[in-house]
């Protein structure tokens, strides 16, 4: 009868997935640059570099160009 009593224990996270395992979508460039460098497991420093491929370069690049109009 133990069997599945985890689902009436565990609270409803939204950044954590059934296994327990971050969920690496809503986080920003910099919340993922900092797990990056905290991680020092190579299969999960790998997913959170492909992550931070997919996001567009951070945009204080984009708002230095107007300033010097």
């Amino acid at each position: 009868m133990a069997v599945g009593q985890n689902q009436r224990n565990r609270k409803n996270d939204p950044m954590v997935s059934k296994t327990g395992k971050a969920k690496l979508g809503p986080l920003n460039v910099a919340q993922l640059s900092k797990l990056l460098d905290s991680s020092t497991k190579p299969k999960e420093k790998a997913k959170i570099q492909r992550a931070l491929n997919k996001r567009p370069p951070a945009p204080a690049e984009a708002v230095a160009a107007p300033v010097a109009a």
